[in-house]
């Protein structure tokens, strides 16, 4: 007795609303873990085979909407779930898998040859290319809005000057002996086969057969190189800088390695940056506060002087339009906002402690009525007035 087929979107554990990219992320899945050739268990090309066939129904619109209509029968209309054809299509696996999965199967099925010089060429210079390095660059909130240059010293490898990075003292290469020139090796067991890069003379096919005595062979030495690393205006603590080839030396020639500067700006006496917007507090005296005045304020641009208008409370935000930072993908500077802080008197002395009481005394009208009074603080010190009001309000409701 036949064996009832599994419902197709359970085959691939998908969704039945599920779109195109995340069926064929299914399958991909599936299909690497399930494929006979290195998958050894007994039912592992069964698997593949309902596999194969769920996804041959399921990327196909005509064939998904036959099947979700009318379930199997509905595909007979269609011409089937094709579940006899190759799962890759005629293109191989690089047309499911894309061009990273291509070369890993080519290289474990014998492909590699197949995709002929210019793919192992590159799949050489990618193992041959050399590392990318990181380094870190300290500024000043003012180097990093103005821009800088900054000189740093970097140890790398680079090219053997003696031998000219070929690892040969006389600068002649002889035929790998372990590659025998190929660039690549292979190991066999069975019918499962893998090619990779030669270890020995790393995919070039060929090797010193007198050592340059520098590099031991290898066409790299580490040194000290001084680089002026060119910090453009307007750059934010973790942004990062790429300088393309200037980390190591790759090997036999390959491609360099990238250098990547990553920005830390140390904080500032007197500003917070927050994007391209500049914050500072603004102490100011209980004086200036009431009555208003000039405060000269700082920016990154010079001095600038500001009006405080009369009675401003602590907190009172203002803002200076366009002198905050100008970042380097910015068309216009951002906005530098200062917040008012209302400082208390310290250290006084007997007589500015009487004044102040005097001035407080006049604060409250000079009555005895404490109606009276009342009415004048409130005129006066709305805020603290207001609040000693909800505070009684606050104790009746808790009596009653």
């Amino acid at each position: 007795m036949a064996q009832a087929k599994r419902d197709y979107y359970e085959v691939l554990g998908v969704a039945k609303d599920a779109d195109e990219a995340t069926i064929k992320r299914a399958f991909k899945r599936l299909a690497i873990k399930y494929h006979p050739d290195h998958n050894k268990d007994p039912d592992a090309g069964e698997k593949f085979r309902e596999i194969n066939e769920a996804y041959q129904v399921l990327s196909d619109p005509q064939k998904r909407q036959a099947y979700d209509q009318f379930g199997f029968d509905g595909l007979n209309a269609t011409g089937g779930a094709g579940g006899g054809g190759n799962p890759f299509g005629a293109g191989g696996f690089g047309d499911i898998f894309g061009d990273k999965f291509s070369d890993i199967f080519g290289d474990i099925f014998g492909g590699g040859a197949q995709q002929g010089g210019n793919a192992s060429q590159a799949r050489r210079d990618a193992y041959n290319r050399g590392r990318d390095m990181r380094i870190q660059v300290e500024l000043t909130l003012e180097e990093a809005v103005k821009g800088v240059t900054k000189k740093v010293n970097v140890r790398v490898m680079e090219a053997c000057e003696t031998c000219h990075g070929t690892g040969s003292k006389s600068g002649k290469l002889d035929t790998c002996p372990h590659c025998h020139g190929t660039g690549q090796v292979v190991m066999q067991q069975g019918f499962f086969r893998v090619a990779q890069t030669c270890p020995y003379c790393h995919g070039s096919g060929q090797l010193a057969s007198d050592p340059c005595p520098d590099c031991k062979g290898s066409g790299r030495v580490q040194r000290t190189k001084s680089l002026s690393i060119k910090i453009p205006a307007g750059v934010d603590n973790g942004d990062r800088i790429r300088l393309a080839g200037q980390g190591e030396a790759g090997i036999n020639g390959a491609e360099n390695g990238n250098l990547y500067v990553d920005v830390h700006v140390k904080p500032h006496e007197i500003f917070e940056r927050d994007g391209n917007n500049l914050y500072c507090i603004l102490p100011i005296s209980f004086t200036t506060a009431a009555l208003g005045g000039q405060v000269e304020v700082p920016t990154l641009d010079g001095r600038v002087n500001v009006t405080i208008k009369p009675e401003t409370q602590t907190d009172t935000m203002m803002r200076l339009s366009g002198k905050g930072v100008r970042s380097y993908n910015a068309r216009q500077a951002g906005d530098l906002y200062c917040k008012v802080v209302v400082e208390t008197p310290v250290n006084l002395n007997a007589e500015q402690k009487d004044l102040l009481r005097q001035f407080e005394a006049s604060l409250n009208g000079g009555s005895s009525d404490p109606e009276k009074q009342a009415k004048e603080r409130s005129k006066h010190k709305p805020k603290s007035e207001g609040f000693i009001q909800g505070v009684k309000r606050f104790w009746d409701d808790l009596s009653k």
